[in-house]
């Protein structure tokens, strides 16, 4: 299966981890555009400069229709157990437009935006990347 995957930046070290597991599973995986360079520290926040003008939103738009699903990593953060980020949240909405598989690697956080997250009706994986079929 050909997947992109979607998550904060913060978790970029993640990414680029889970990328290596899934291809080990014989998945074909797309990383969003830096997430080496803030993997490795050399970016240490997101920035909305940075995001128009790499376009990022339209740019991972075109990987997403490309693949088959995304996979959203929604570790913990800010207190929040799951957490959803605004551009993973837009993401997925995308793909859910577009017929694509979502999955989420943990449970629907509790945030403002819960009931849009359950309506995409995702497919929990509880942390087992055997479970994207």
């Amino acid at each position: 299966m050909k997947i992109a995957i979607c998550s904060s930046m913060a978790f970029a070290k993640e990414m680029i981890q889970t990328k290596t597991e899934l291809e080990k599973l014989g998945h074909k995986v797309t990383l969003p555009l830096n997430t080496k360079t803030h993997a490795e520290g050399k970016i240490k926040e997101e920035n909305k400069w940075e995001k128009v003008y790499w376009e990022v939103f339209k740019g991972y738009f075109k990987v997403i229709k490309k693949n088959d699903a995304i996979l959203v990593l929604n570790h913990d953060k800010n207190g929040i157990k799951g957490y959803v980020g605004g551009n993973s949240l837009i993401e997925m909405a995308f793909a859910y437009v577009l017929d694509k598989k979502i999955f989420l690697l943990q449970e629907i956080p509790k945030m403002n935006y819960t009931d849009e997250i359950f309506a995409m009706k995702p497919t929990i994986i509880n942390n087992d990347l055997r479970k994207i079929k």
